[in-house]
């Protein structure tokens, strides 16, 4: 049954692109520069909303970054609730709390402050109040939400995710451990505020591995078969910024260039893959965060190399254009790509990234192979079709820590 596999979701796959022409996509309003974040309650109470909910986590309370918007909401007149219990993936659970606090006191916009998981929670927190009858299990996949959410506003604090941009948020379910995405244009926030100065404090390891992510956004884009004219240039961009900056952000954490270049890599990144979608490396990556609670940066991070030596010639040209683009050399297209490949691997070296998730049970492989196949297949377009069988290779691979390079 597998040869028809293929053809069938290359068809499922080519219906989609076309009908993406129709959707109607559109950027946030942006604030942008350093100390724009203190400016956000004005453009909120421009907006004539007076009361708001603000979701993020306890990492970024304890630490006052909030402070000086909160101090703004309250100077503005904007009443604030706050939820600051988004777990690293967050879960549906979340989500019903975050509905019920909004419910309860009266809000009528949301505003996310953090990493991808506050603005995930938050996302999916408006889709649940905009459908209120609908539980986030119905709004897996594409399109499922379909109506106008409460305003919302993102503030991102890393340079990774570009969830202020995209029309994707990640949920999981707690009891089952599946990780999944909900994708709609819906879920673009009304507004994004990007400050470089909020991402100054990141700890070395948050700065790799969100920053590997959005090279993963980036690569993923680029190499897939959905793209634009537009969505290429975006993720060129991205990509080129971060072999610049993602080094020199890591190693110097209060440069205000590379972390205002990251910044920007990580949006471009978004605008790329939110048109050209992700792929199989986004596929495990979020099968490992739903059972081993891997943070998605990481997961991403280390699964490229494995996932992008998996696709074969079939992904040669697309990297070694990404590889001529950031300078790596080599003649045959092969051996660019596979220049572009190790390049990655290097930076996850550089970085105190591991190669291998050794912690993977076997027991759940054929489970995550499930959930995997069911979230990229019919409609990631990959550069190659991956089946069942080539995503068990893979995940065993990851557990050893071996690759078909290893053995070639």
């Amino acid at each position: 049954m597998d040869i028809f596999k293929r053809p069938y979701y290359r068809i499922c796959q080519k219906v989609a692109y076309v009908a993406a022409f129709f959707l109607p996509w559109r950027q946030p309003y942006l604030l942008k520069g350093v100390g724009k974040f203190t400016e956000l309650p004005d453009y909120i109470k421009n907006m004539g909303i007076n009361n708001v909910l603000v979701v993020t986590d306890q990492g970024l309370m304890q630490a006052g970054l909030l402070e000086p918007m909160l101090a703004e909401l309250v100077a503005k007149g904007i009443k604030y609730t706050l939820f600051d219990g988004v777990v690293p993936n967050p879960t549906i659970d979340n989500v019903e709390t975050c509905v019920k606090l909004y419910h309860d006191n009266g809000c009528t916009g949301i505003i996310a402050v953090g990493g991808g998981s506050p603005m995930d929670c938050a996302k999916i927190t408006g889709a649940r109040i905009a459908r209120p009858k609908r539980p986030v299990t119905k709004m897996r996949g594409m399109l499922k939400v379909g109506r106008k959410l409460p305003p919302l506003f993102a503030v991102p604090t890393t340079s990774g995710t570009a969830s202020e941009t995209t029309l994707a948020a990640v949920i999981t379910d707690s009891v089952t451990h599946h990780k999944y995405p909900i994708n709609d244009p819906a879920l673009i926030p009304y507004a994004a505020v990007l400050d470089p100065s909020l991402t100054l404090k990141l700890p070395p390891y948050i700065t790799a591995t969100t920053g590997m992510d959005a090279l993963c956004h980036a690569v993923e884009a680029y190499i897939g078969k959905a793209n634009t004219a537009k969505t290429k240039q975006e993720a060129l961009t991205a990509v080129k910024l971060i072999f610049a900056n993602i080094l020199k952000a890591y190693q110097q954490g209060e440069d205000i260039e590379a972390r205002t270049n990251m910044q920007e890599a990580s949006y471009h990144a978004g605008l790329a893959f939110t048109r050209a979608y992700v792929g199989w490396v986004h596929a495990i990556a979020h099968t490992l965060g739903g059972f081993y609670q891997v943070p998605h940066g990481l997961a991403n991070a280390v699964i490229m190399p494995y996932v992008f030596r998996a696709y074969g010639k079939n992904a040669h040209q697309r990297l070694a254009e990404l590889a001529d683009a950031v300078g790596l050399g080599g003649v045959t297209t092969a051996e660019k790509a596979e220049r572009f490949i190790k390049a990655i691997e290097d930076l996850n070296a550089r970085m105190d990234l591991p190669a291998a998730f050794p912690e993977i049970r076997e027991e759940d492989i054929e489970q995550m192979v499930s959930f995997a196949d069911a979230e990229a297949n019919p409609l990631y377009p990959t550069p190659k079709i991956l089946l069942k069988k080539d995503i068990r290779t893979i995940y065993a691979q990851l557990k050893g820590g071996t690759s078909a390079q290893d053995h070639a």
